[in-house]
């Protein structure tokens, strides 16, 4: 909770647990009058005092944090500097332009573990005041809301009716698709209206929106690209977004297990930025394992760190470069070895 939003709570729960209590017992004209000049420079200085209890679309509830997210970035997430440089920029960007022309769409992809909801819990906790709990982000897993092919039509029709609902509601709404990889081909195609260059559609503004998608599609692409560059001697930091970008978005788009695939979203360039999540590597294993306890309170052990990190699954299994499932199992390892 915000400085400002504590004082207005303790000043509120002064006037009732305290002053307002007295005031219905017999008193006298004196205090009743100074209860009463309170409760007007009360109402008078906090006239919106309501907002500051209930979540709504308002500044006291959505306002991005430049630092921050930047700050989360490079402290938070590891081994990721291609994803961490595009975030930064496009969020931003984003965030600071009081007229979008479109939403911002993100599409985040790479092996399980690497951090791509991660990512997408920074960009809420640095908006919405109360992180991905608010009720202006918005989660859709493909095996959980759209686990029938069968009824695909019936989702298509519920799927653009939850995103007018919710943008009618607030304009700075954020919509996670997460697992596309698994969603049914073409599904997504039915939000292309609300991704694309419209003042508005049928009265309703989706320019201020975010869309953010999940998908372990490409993953192999990115990590093929990784190897490669690991073989040759190369650091993985001269990697760069053109080593991916083309690859990644035809390797997606091509990907007939994909619900990008032949998707009008990349057809017609509407997804902003395609976001590689390379596989994380031994030592930022480690880091997670450090981070996670930091989490917990846990003084950092690195020599725990060292036996999470050993115990996970490599890639290739000879050379044991790049963990399978990235950071995915920390939590769990730690719960053994702590």
């Amino acid at each position: 909770m915000k400085p400002r939003r504590q004082h207005v709570l303790l000043l509120w729960l002064l006037l009732s647990s305290g002053v307002l209590t007295e005031a219905i017992e017999p008193i006298s004209t004196t205090i009743a009058v100074g209860v009463a000049a309170t409760l007007t420079a009360f109402i008078a200085s906090y006239p919106n005092m309501f907002f500051y209890f209930h979540e709504c679309c308002r500044p006291e509830w959505i306002s991005f944090n430049r630092t921050g997210l930047q700050a989360d970035l490079d402290k938070k997430l590891f081994g990721q500097h291609i994803a961490s440089r595009i975030i930064s920029k496009a969020v931003n960007g984003f965030m600071t332009n009081n007229n979008p022309k479109k939403p911002l769409v993100l599409s985040l992809h790479g092996w399980t573990g690497t951090g791509k909801n991660f990512i997408s819990k920074l960009i809420a906790e640095n908006i919405y005041e109360k992180g991905m709990q608010s009720s202006f982000v918005h989660v859709f897993t493909s095996t959980l809301h759209f686990p029938h092919q069968s009824q695909f039509l019936e989702y298509k029709s519920q799927l653009q009716q939850w995103i007018k609902g919710n943008v009618t509601n607030c304009e700075r709404s954020m919509f996670i698709f997460d697992e596309m990889d698994k969603m049914h081909p073409g599904l997504i195609d039915c939000i292309k209206p609300y991704l694309d260059y419209y003042d508005n559609l049928e009265g309703v503004s989706y320019r201020k929106a975010i869309f953010v998608f999940l998908s372990n599609a490409g993953g192999d692409s990115i990590a093929q690209t990784a190897l490669d560059f690991w073989k040759g001697g190369q650091s993985r930091e001269e990697i760069k977004l053109k080593d991916l970008e083309t690859l990644l978005s035809l390797s997606v788009f091509n990907n007939n297990q994909s619900g990008f695939f032949r998707t009008s979203l990349i057809d017609k360039n509407l997804v902003d930025f395609f976001v590689p999540l390379l596989p994380l590597e031994y030592k930022h294993v480690v880091q997670c394992a450090m981070a996670e306890m930091e989490a917990r309170d846990t003084k950092p052990n690195q020599h725990v760190a060292d036996m999470v990190a050993k115990d996970l699954i490599y890639f290739p299994k000879a050379e044991r470069v790049f963990s399978v499932k990235g950071c995915k199992t920390i939590e769990s390892k730690l719960d053994y070895y702590l």
